[in-house]
C-alpha cells in the first residue's frame, strides 16, 4: 500500500471509538482489499495525492444510500465527486495533461462542474468515482515530468501550477471532511508534511481574500503563528503589491488545521477561535477576508 494512505488506515485504526452508523468498518475492510496506491508523481505534488488517497479510501466501501445521501451545496456524494473531476480535469487542461469525462465545453469551475455532474448522474457512482479516481491519477502522472513553476490557470487565476494544486488539495481535503462529517465517520488529519506546504498556500493567498473583501492592506504586516503538525510562523505583507514584509502590525494565533479550513471556507471568521494581538481591527479583518476566495 501506498505509504500515504497507510498512514490514513493505520490513524483510522488508532481510534477505539466507532461513532453510530459510522462507515469505517466497511471503509476499512474495503481499503484494505484494494490497497491500491496513488499514481507516481513529483515530491511536491504529494500532499495533493494523499488527500486522493485519503478520499478514495472514503468511497470505496459506500453503499446505496451514501452515494445518494446530500453532502455539501445541495450536492448527493455522487455529485460532489464529480465536482472533484470537474475541478482536476479543468487544472489538466491547463498544463496539457488527459482530460476525462465528457468533451471539454465550459472552461469554468461552475459550468464544468454543471457538465460533469449531468454526464455522471447518468452513470453509477462506482463508474463516476473511477472516474474522478482516473482523472487525478492521470493529473499525478502528467505533474512527475512538470516543474513547479510551470504557469497553470484556473478560473482566470494564473500561478504556478504547484500553488493550483495545493489549492486541490485544500479542496479534496475539505470535501473528504465533509462527506465523512455527515456519515459520522471520524477522519484523521493529512501528515505533517502535507500540511504544512498548504499552510503556506493559505498565508500567501491573505493579501487577495483582503483585496476581494474590499480591505486594503498595503504597508500592513500581519504575524501569523499556526499551531499544531504542519504549523510554523509567516510575516505576511498584506497588501498584493508589497513585496517584502514590515514590523507587524497585528498578530494572529491559530490551530493550523482550523485555519486551512476557515480558508476553505468551513467555519464563521467571527466565531473563529485564535489569539489576536497588535492591531485588533486589522488582525479581525485579516479572519473576516480569510474565506473569501472559498467556492463549492
Amino acid at each position: 500500500m501506498d505509504p500515504i494512505e497507510r498512514l490514513y488506515l493505520d490513524a483510522m485504526m488508532e481510534d477505539p471509538e466507532v461513532p453510530a452508523r459510522s462507515l469505517r468498518p466497511q471503509l476499512l475492510a474495503g481499503a484494505r482489499a484494494r490497497r491500491r496506491p496513488a499514481a507516481p508523481t513529483a515530491a511536491w505534488a504529494e500532499p495533493y495525492a494523499g488527500r486522493v488517497a485519503a478520499m478514495d479510501a472514503l468511497l470505496t466501501s459506500a453503499v446505496d444510500d451514501d452515494w445518494s445521501r446530500v453532502i455539501v451545496e445541495g450536492w448527493t456524494l455522487q455529485e460532489l465527486v464529480a465536482h472533484l473531476a470537474a475541478k482536476d480535469g479543468l487544472l489538466a487542461a491547463s498544463v496539457g495533461a488527459p482530460v476525462l469525462g465528457p468533451p471539454m465545453g465550459a472552461t469554468d469551475s461552475t459550468g464544468r462542474t454543471s457538465d460533469v455532474q449531468a454526464y455522471e448522474r447518468t452513470r453509477s457512482p462506482e463508474q463516476t468515482r473511477r472516474d474522478w479516481r482516473a482523472q487525478a491519477d492521470a493529473l499525478c502522472r502528467h505533474l512527475a515530468d512538470l516543474p513547479p513553476t510551470t504557469p497553470a490557470t484556473l478560473d482566470g487565476m494564473e500561478v504556478p501550477v504547484r500553488d493550483q494544486l495545493l489549492a486541490r488539495c485544500l479542496e479534496t481535503w475539505i470535501h473528504t471532511a465533509d462527506a465523512a462529517r455527515t456519515a459520522r465517520l471520524r477522519l484523521p488529519d493529512p501528515i505533517a508534511d502535507h500540511i504544512h506546504p498548504t499552510a503556506d498556500l493559505c498565508a500567501r493567498l491573505l493579501p487577495w481574500t483582503m483585496l476581494l473583501s474590499g480591505m486594503d492592506g498595503s504597508g500592513r504586516t500581519l504575524h501569523l503563528t499556526l499551531t499544531g503538525a504542519g504549523g510554523g510562523e509567516w510575516q505576511v505583507p498584506l497588501g498584493v503589491e508589497d513585496t517584502r514584509p514590515g514590523t507587524p502590525d497585528a498578530h494572529i494565533t491559530a490551530d493550523v488545521v482550523a485555519f486551512c479550513f476557515l480558508l476553505g471556507g468551513r467555519g464563521e471568521p467571527a466565531e473563529f477561535p485564535a489569539e489576536l494581538a497588535g492591531d485588533l481591527p486589522l488582525a479581525r479583518d485579516v479572519l473576516t477576508a480569510a474565506p473569501a476566495l472559498s467556492g463549492p
